[in-house]
Formats: structure tokens, sequence, C-alpha cells
């Protein structure tokens, strides 16, 4: 394992939950922590908590020209990039046949497209630097839940890009890893454990998938991963495991959803009906940003 001291590390989606955690755990460890993200006031608290060599900067990564001037100033403030953690992410739950659209496309465009884009940017510096980059996905690129198919597609890319992505750049010296984090403590999983649909389809699935893991698992494992340049981080372990099942985990999946996917989807359209179908469909305070930043396509 390598130390992180003195190096700089860019952290995307950095205002909250696990870019804040990890953010601030590399900074007690002597990174300088580059924080990019919305939520401006957040963002600085996370950097005031990070120490006098951490930085925040407001962009949105659906933003070519945010990414690009946040790249700039970071690079000008510290004089080089050494890691790109590409968190930032958010999350709409719904039915394919009646989510609102606009909240289904905003998760691709933030959590599969935003990470090329933070990729595409940053990587000169990584070339230059002979750096890291770790590109968060998710358990759910592995476990394709139903009212999750945004989310899980958009993981899933994440996966794919970060490994055609490593093949591209090992020669360059840059390394590549993919973090699968499952259901962890953040206001976005609280949140959607809330939803008053989603929230109890998840609880009475039951099994580990319905379980929701500590932030501190996440911080330490990823920090971990951060500090040994690794090619994957599955949090928890079996995450791991779970990947040598591939093929048969989306037939338990069908077999699952039928005791509770009738209902629900009936559910869901009464909410919709309730509450509106934009309402119904955003999950945390993190897709509420984008959505107030006309995040879309």
């Amino acid at each position: 394992m390598r130390s992180v001291r003195g190096k700089v590390v860019l952290v995307t989606g950095a205002a909250r939950g696990i870019g804040a955690g990890v953010a601030r755990d590399l900074a007690s460890r002597g990174a300088k922590v580059a924080l990019v993200g919305l939520e401006a006031d957040e963002l600085a608290a996370v950097a005031k908590e990070c120490g006098p060599d951490a930085g925040a900067w407001e962009a949105d990564v659906t933003s070519w020209a945010d990414l690009e001037k946040a790249t700039a100033e970071i690079v000008e403030r510290y004089g080089r990039i050494d890691v790109v953690l590409a968190n930032a992410g958010i999350a709409a739950t719904g039915f394919t046949r009646s989510i609102d659209p606009a909240a289904f496309e905003r998760v691709i465009n933030v959590n599969l497209l935003g990470v090329w884009r933070t990729v595409r940017v940053t990587l000169p510096h990584l070339i230059e630097s002979k750096g890291y980059a770790l590109l968060v996905s998710s358990a759910a690129a592995i476990i394709h839940i139903p009212g999750n198919a945004a989310y899980s597609a958009a993981k899933a890319g994440v996966e794919a890009f970060a490994n055609a992505l490593r093949a591209e750049v090992k020669h360059l010296g840059v390394d590549v890893g993919v973090v699968h984090p499952t259901w962890i403590a953040t206001d976005m999983v609280n949140s959607a454990d809330q939803h008053p649909v989603f929230g109890p389809m998840r609880a009475a699935n039951g099994g580990l998938a319905s379980k929701t893991y500590p932030l501190s698992l996440a911080v330490g494992l990823i920090s971990k991963g951060v500090a040994k340049r690794a090619r994957a981080v599955h949090v928890p372990g079996w995450v791991g495991v779970l990947k040598l099942f591939r093929t048969l985990v989306p037939r338990v999946v069908e077999w699952q959803a039928r005791r509770f996917v009738p209902a629900g989807d009936r559910a869901s359209l009464e909410d919709i009906e309730k509450r509106g179908a934009a309402e119904a469909s955003m999950v945390g305070p993190g897709a509420k940003a984008a959505a107030r930043r006309g995040t879309a396509l």
C-alpha cells in the first residue's frame, strides 16, 4: 500500500455521502483534496473539515465547461492531479413504464456520462502524473432490481467503461479501478428507503441486498483502494463473490420479483397520481440539486 501524503486527489460528488467521507479520510492521511460537485455550501463545509490544503469547486459533471474550468483551477492551485475519484451520482426510482422520463435520463447523464466527462477532462493530467482513476460503479451493475433500471444501466456502463479504459491507458502509466458499493447509509440511500413505494419493496425483499451498511465501511475500503491503486473495490467483500455468478443473478431477481412487483407497480401508479411523476421518481438531495440545475440530455 502506498502513502497518499502529498497526493492531489480530485473527488466529484464530494458534498455528501461517500465522496465527502473519502475526502475527509484521505485528507486526514495527508492528501490534498479538491472537492468538486453541486451544493456549494455543503462542499465548502466539507472542505473546511478537510483542512487548509483542501479546496472546493462547484461544478456540474454534466457540463463540459464546468469540469474544464474546475480542473484548470485545481491544476493551477496544486500543480498536478494524482488521483481522480469519479464518484458523482444520483438516483431515481420507478418502473420503466411510468417513471418520469427526465428523471431517468438525468441518472444516465450524471452517473455514466458524468464519469466519462470527468475522465476525459482530467486524463491528460493523470497521464502526466502517471496517476490513478477510481470510478464508482455499484452492486447495481450486477444485481438489476425492478424499479432501479436507470441506476443499474448507468452503473453497469461505468464498470464497462472502467474496464475498457484500463486497457487503453495502462501503457501510459495510469491505473484504473472500479468501486462496487452495495446499499450504504448515505442521504441518497436513506431517501430511497423512505420512498412510500420502493422503500417497503426493498425491505420486503430480504437477503444481503436489502441490508444497509455503514458509511465508514465504504470510506475505509475505498480509501484503502486509492492507496493501493486497486483494480476493484467491493463494498462489502461479498459483492466481489457475486460477480462470479453474473449469469444466474438476473434469473434469481426475476423469480423474487414475482412476489412484489405486481403490487409495487400498482402502488407506483397511485403514488404518481398523488404526487406527480417528477416528485415520485426523485430520490435524495443530490437528485434534487441536479434537477434544480436543469440537468438533462
